[in-house]
């Protein structure tokens, strides 16, 4: 899982061994039925006894090599450049614990310092334009220049589309055009022109000459696909892709956004790198000397390897340029008050396949923190900045709870703040905001082992959502499943942040897509979506079985009209118009004590998204009542709507 890191003249490393150890004879001997603590510090020593603060382990490593069960690491505060590969699980009785000193600020970073900056010179670039002719008169020769543009020597690997560096915690962006600026879920984009078509991007903005964009890659995205390629040519105005974009088969002009990366030439903008691997060089801009800023490249995928572990909690820590991952055999493993930023980060997307599935669903399995397993819990942590998900939830019965998960899928795939997939999957309580496209992305699956159960979904708030993809919604399931009574209940979801191309696509609370089966969709609440809080599409088989009850803010049908594709759906009791609704009942569905289109709810503050019903509400006492779903008015009759009238109101989003 980590990169190969290569020490050179120019940057002293230490490496840091993870391999186990034996257990000592003396910490074997000084067991309690409590287990013992054992202390990790930036000033310890490996060699030490680990058994007090002033004899603590240099490395978290040390205590995962000794411990047994029952035995916890405190871990005082610093930064701990390593990756935790635990030499054995607790058990049920007596798991393992790593945990942070009582207000200690602890770190594990994937990062590793880069030193030994020098600035550019003209002599550089010309040996540079023996293999770009074009970086002497490029913006890249100017910043040079300039005095603006500083190198060093370091082996980064092979792969430039894995390479990500940070000056003073803050991610730089690779050198591209247009320059996106360092807010990755709003970046500057630049779409294709008229004449725009298959493989080819016209666009008068286009400026470099004939040949200069030749070899260099190119991101795609249009509707709800985001791709890689290559350029194979370019002129002014142009550039011809190597394929065209996997899904749609088409660059589609005023809706396509791209942009173009790996060439030195762009490398002229704060916070920007450019690397070269032949070269094993880095080069980076920067207004003043990078030797005066703590300047890092990730090195390490994993902080805590958990792949082999099972009854282990990690608490309080925090995360930096690293993830934790479990395996298929973990179990119990509590995740429980960790900071994690920058967790997962890749570039290329479609990594040279032309298909559709495996460009769509870059990052949804393997990024973020990954659950793989049974019984695995994420709970009551901050979680950001991640090019795939926040939190895979992988196996069956892993739980994501009360976490505040935000600006992640900033490549805009079908990653997400919780990516679910497995089965028998809880996520609640969560707040989720500034995503990619979904904040949380369903997508069922009963071959995992075991008896497979429904997930539920619910007291999520999730706003900020669809920022760099569209036919989405805040919680997206797809495609063709029987869910087995999966519930989405109880979900705050609001104002989505699209951005619109020439052509505006769904964009919607919860989206039950090309035909999913057999889901509760009940009591959410919605504003500020174009499709409303639910949307059904029936196409690919049907939309059957779904039982839609109790929402507020409108929904829209699709596909669901022909006979026999809606079959066991009912709609009941919802607040807020229904587009599609003429004929929807053709399918089978049945639709029941909706509040008719044009009937005020006299909400209690609309203005103020505070949608309970007032006294004079003409939703109270038109409910069918639903055990379960819409219990809990003082009215003789429930309420149409997710909150029935005089109940307490129920809150969305996490708690801590």
């Amino acid at each position: 899982m980590s990169r190969t890191w290569r020490p050179l003249a120019a940057l002293a490393l230490v490496v840091l061994s993870g391999a186990a150890t034996a257990v000592p004879a003396a910490a074997e001997q000084d067991r309690s039925a409590a287990g013992a603590t054992y202390y990790v510090a930036p000033w310890g020593r490996d060699s030490a006894d680990g058994r007090s603060a002033g004899t603590a382990y240099r490395r978290i490593q040390r205590c995962a090599d000794v411990m047994v069960p029952g035995d916890t690491c405190l871990i005082m505060s610093g930064t701990y450049e390593e990756t935790v590969v635990p030499a054995r699980s607790g058990t049920a009785e007596l798991p393992i614990t790593y945990r942070a000193a009582p207000g200690a600020r602890v770190t594990v970073s994937g990062a590793t310092r880069v030193r030994g900056w020098s600035r550019v010179t003209g002599a550089d670039v010309k040996r540079i334009a023996e293999k770009d002719p074009y970086a002497p008169d490029s913006p890249f020769g100017q910043a040079v220049r300039d005095g603006h543009v500083y190198s060093t020597r370091v082996d980064l690997g092979s792969d430039v589309t894995t390479v990500q560096t940070f000056t003073d915690k803050r991610m730089n962006v690779e050198a591209q055009w247009p320059y996106p600026g360092l807010d990755l879920l709003d970046p500057v984009v630049q779409y294709a022109d008229a004449g725009s078509a298959a493989a080819t991007v016209v666009d008068d903005a286009l400026t470099r000459p004939a040949g200069y964009w030749n070899g260099a890659r190119v991101s795609t995205n249009y509707w709800y696909i985001t791709a890689t390629s290559t350029i194979k040519s370019s002129d002014v105005g142009s550039v011809e892709l190597d394929a065209a974009p996997p899904c749609i088969h088409k660059v589609v002009p005023k809706d396509t956004r791209y942009a173009l990366h790996g060439k030195i030439g762009e490398l002229a903008h704060p916070g920007t790198w450019f690397y070269d691997p032949a070269g094993e060089r880095l080069y980076l801009y920067s207004e003043d000397d990078p030797n005066r800023h703590v300047i890092e490249a990730k090195t390490r995928t994993l902080a805590f390897d958990l792949r082999d572990t099972s009854h282990t909690t990690i608490a309080g820590v925090g995360l930096f340029a690293a993830t934790i991952e479990t395996g298929a055999g973990s179990s119990h493993v509590v995740i429980d008050r960790v900071t994690g930023r920058y967790l997962s980060h890749y570039t290329d997307i479609t990594r040279g396949a032309t298909d559709c599935g495996s460009t769509v669903t870059r990052g949804v399995a393997d990024t973020g923190i990954v659950l793989n397993g049974t019984d695995n819990k994420v709970v009551n942590s901050d979680l950001s900045l991640s090019a795939g998900n926040g939190i895979a939830l992988r196996g069956m019965r892993n739980t994501a709870t009360n976490n505040v998960i935000h600006d992640v899928d900033y490549l805009g795939t079908y990653a997400a703040g919780v990516a679910v997939q497995g089965n028998s999957q809880t996520v609640t309580h969560n707040t989720i905001y500034r995503v990619g496209r979904s904040g949380v992305n369903l997508q069922w699956d009963n071959a995992v082992g075991g008896t497979p159960g429904p997930d539920r979904i619910a007291y999520n708030d999730i706003s900020q959502y669809a920022r760099l993809s569209l036919d989405v919604a805040a919680i997206y399931t797809c495609c063709g499943s029987d869910m087995l009574r999966t519930s989405i209940d109880h979900n705050v979801l609001h104002d989505p942040a699209p951005r619109w191309g020439a052509t505006k696509f769904g964009v919607t609370g919860v989206y039950a897509d090309n035909g999913q089966s057999n889901i509760t969709i009940a009591n959410n609440v919605g504003w500020g979506n174009p499709e409303g809080t639910v949307m059904l599409n029936g196409l690919g088989g049907g939309s059957h079985n779904n039982g839609v009850y109790n929402n507020t803010g409108g929904m829209t049908m699709f596909y669901v009209k022909e006979p026999g594709n809606s079959t066991g759906t009912k709609v009941y009791n919802n607040i807020g118009p229904i587009r599609g609704l003429d004929g929807a009942t053709n399918g089978g569905m049945e639709l029941s004590n909706n509040l008719p289109a044009g009937v005020d709810p006299l909400f209690v503050d609309p203005a103020a998204h505070d949608y309970r019903l007032s006294e004079a509400s003409p939703a109270r006492n038109q409910a069918i009542p639903l055990p379960g779903v819409n219990d809990g008015s003082t009215d003789p009759v429930p309420s149409l709507g997710a909150y029935q009238y005089g109940a307490p109101k129920w809150e969305a989003g996490a708690t801590r």
